[in-house]
Parts: C-alpha cells; sequence; structure tokens
C-alpha cells in the first residue's frame, strides 16, 4: 500500500515539503501542508504538482514517462518551475 504521506525534498538547499492524502471525488490527491498545492493525476501529463490558486502546473516527474506511472505518484526526481526558476525535488513515501 501507498504511504498516506509523502515529502518533496528540493536537491539544491535541501527544503522539505510535506504532503498528506486527501482523495476528492474518489481520486488520490496529495495536498501540501502550507498551501493549496496538489499532486494529482492529469490526463495528459500523468501525475504532476499543482497549484490551484494559480490554477497552473508547477512540476512533474523528470524521467518517467505517462505510460509508465503507476496509480499511485512515481517516487524519484521530479522537476519543478516557479516563474524563471527551476528546480529539482525527490519525491518519498514516508
Amino acid at each position: 500500500m501507498v504511504s498516506d504521506r509523502i515529502e518533496m525534498r528540493r536537491l539544491t538547499d535541501g527544503a522539505v515539503y510535506h504532503f498528506l492524502r486527501v482523495d476528492a471525488d474518489g481520486a488520490p490527491v496529495w495536498r501540501r501542508a502550507d498551501k493549496d498545492i496538489v499532486i494529482i493525476r492529469d490526463a495528459r501529463f500523468g501525475w504532476v504538482v499543482w497549484d490551484r490558486e494559480a490554477n497552473a502546473l508547477m512540476g512533474r516527474p523528470w524521467d518517467i514517462p505517462q505510460a509508465e506511472q503507476s496509480d499511485a505518484p512515481p517516487h524519484g526526481d521530479w522537476v519543478s518551475r516557479r516563474g524563471a526558476n527551476s528546480f529539482v525535488y525527490t519525491l518519498v513515501y514516508v
């Protein structure tokens, strides 16, 4: 079984963002503890980090194509974009 808790660990500075599973309408969703940012399954991209307030794609797995993703967010490297900045995170189930 997949854990209800996820951490996104930023490689550049060690920042850690905590997500807790809060399923919505029967679909698995992990919500960030401090903001309305979620990890959801998108029909086009597969698993993504989505900013609900900005209605924007924030990040996604780096090297796992949508066709190879399971029914849970893949652990490993994810990339994000916020404005002109890009970051690499490691998704870890805790």
